[in-house]
């Protein structure tokens, strides 16, 4: 599955539900084997995926596309990756909280 095609999951997962009342722009900045731009939009709690990047974005999450894949996957805890330099965020880390509960 490619990166693209993991972006297109998150978006139907976006679909089913709603981050209520939440008004952010997360950037993801993913390096390495398979490396790209992508973006998470939420307003009024809609979320809308995208590929590129964005000007000033709440947030920006940059790590290895394959630690990201991991992340995802429930094999690598974001708390432990952050704290090993393997996820690094710039921004509103309140946001990388309700991303995280998110992503899981």
């Amino acid at each position: 599955m490619s990166l693209r095609e993991v972006f297109q999951g998150l978006q139907q997962k976006l679909d089913g539900q709603q981050m209520k009342g939440l008004n952010a722009v997360y950037q993801f900045e993913l390096e390495g084997e398979e490396s790209g731009v992508y973006h998470l939009k939420f307003t009024d709690g809609a979320g809308k995926v995208g590929e590129g990047p964005v000007a000033d974005p709440s947030l920006t999450v940059t790590m290895n596309s394959g630690d990201f894949r991991s992340m995802l996957a429930g094999e690598l805890n974001a708390a432990a990756a952050f704290m090993s330099g393997k996820l690094k965020i710039k921004g509103d880390m309140s946001l990388a909280m309700k991303l995280q509960s998110f992503l899981s």
